[in-house]
């Protein structure tokens, strides 16, 4: 592949399996999961508490998963956790009981970080990572049509079917879709990888010194976490939250505005924002991501209001989405990419982890409006970790320089 060929088929491919990835392993479970309360005798409280720790545990694996991703290349470990995903549905649709549909949740989202944005950046950046910044756009652009396409899809199978029944659909979809691609994939990014072996590979050199990317690092570990944990509790709660800051049956059609915003502001980086440094696209996404909730929390139960927010948190969640890829790479470069992702993985979902427990608990203890405030003050704390990184060193200098 030439250095600056840019990966189509690849990118294509790896939307598709995002939509299905995201929208039936993590969008349908705040939809599903009042009825699996019920089937199973238990709160809904309790439904995300067992999602939180299965969470958590997926974190605390995700840096072996980088290690692997480097090891054997990103494309078999997609196709690995396709399979396993399309297994674990397939189990939990028959769980007898509720600890036993908690442990094969664990397996569940195992399998969910194996398959979405981490492993799927590294293996746009193992094919070519000259072009991986672009690359990872363009695939986040497809990819955010997974919420607007799942929620609908989800509720309209749910009014027809139970949510084992749903569960049993969607495991099909993941081994009939998800499964072949990522093999497919594999297969050619090994090609690729055997062929670049005998020249010279390319490779990204990232712009900070050694002695400044610990400290970057780690800020931004913080930054991402601290949005993961806010994006968390707000995109498993979306539906209801709407519906508990009294917009009663416009609820899902406040929900659907967010994935044409996180589409918009996609298209609107990609158009635009190719001079912006992935440093304040981040701090940028952050505050409108703490925006959107502020807006929500003051003009609830206002029917504009919430559409303004669905509008505003969608393009902050759609920047998010992208900087995860791009900013690493950029500060960083393409060498132990996959690493660093299953680094990032880790922080992320151990820390967000608790959000849709804790958000569920707060909703119902202290009401949305104590709820919003308090995500909404993370957010800020994450535009500030980001902000923080300009500070360090070479870092101070990043921000007038062209993003790629």
């Amino acid at each position: 592949m030439r250095h600056d060929a840019f990966p189509f088929p690849a990118v294509i491919g790896l939307g598709v399996t995002q939509i299905v990835g995201y929208g039936t392993l993590y969008y349908s479970y705040g939809i599903l999961a009042p009825d699996m309360a019920r089937d199973f005798g238990v709160s809904v409280e309790w439904m995300f508490g067992a999602l939180s720790v299965a969470l958590l545990i997926g974190g605390l694996l995700s840096p072996w998963l980088g290690k692997w991703i480097d090891r054997f290349g990103a494309g078999r470990i997609m196709a690995i956790g396709s399979l396993v995903a399309a297994l674990a549905m397939a189990a939990a649709a028959l769980a007898p009981s509720r600890i036993a549909f908690a442990v094969i949740l664990v397996f569940i989202e195992a399998a969910a970080n194996f398959v979405q944005y981490g492993a799927a950046f590294a293996l746009l950046v193992q094919i070519n990572p000259n072009v991986a910044q672009r690359s990872i756009t363009y695939l986040t652009l497809i990819a955010g049509f997974a919420s607007t396409i799942f929620w609908p899809i989800t509720t309209a199978l749910h009014a027809h079917l139970s949510w084992r029944d749903v569960y049993l659909v969607f495991a099909v979809l993941n081994l009939a879709t998800c499964l072949p691609i990522h093999a497919a994939l594999a297969w050619a990014s090994g090609k690729a990888r055997r062929g670049s072996a005998k020249s010279a590979p390319p490779h990204v050199v990232g712009t900070l010194a050694e002695n400044e990317k610990r400290g970057a690092f780690l800020l931004m570990l913080v930054g991402f976490s601290l949005l993961s944990l806010v994006s968390s509790a707000i995109l498993v709660h979306m539906v209801p939250l709407m519906s508990s800051v009294g917009l009663g049956a416009m609820a899902a059609l406040v929900g659907t505005m967010f994935g044409p915003a996180q589409v918009a502001s996609r298209v609107i980086n990609m158009v635009f924002g190719r001079r912006l440094h992935p440093l304040l696209l981040a701090a940028l996404s952050s505050a409108l991501i703490a925006a959107s909730l502020v807006v929500l929390d003051l003009t609830a139960p206002s029917t504009a209001g919430a559409i303004l927010f669905a509008v505003l948190f969608g393009f902050g969640n759609g920047i998010f989405s992208i900087v995860t890829g791009t900013l690493p790479l950029y500060l960083f470069g393409s060498s132990g990419y996959g690493q660093r992702q299953g680094k990032i993985m880790s922080a992320r979902l151990i820390v967000g982890a608790t959000a849709p427990f804790a958000f569920a608990v707060a909703l119902g203890s202290v009401g949305a409006a104590i709820s919003l405030s308090a995500v909404a003050a993370l957010g800020g704390l994450a535009m500030i970790s980001f902000l923080r990184i300009g500070r360090i060193g070479a870092g101070l200098r990043l921000f007038s320089a062209r993003a790629g």
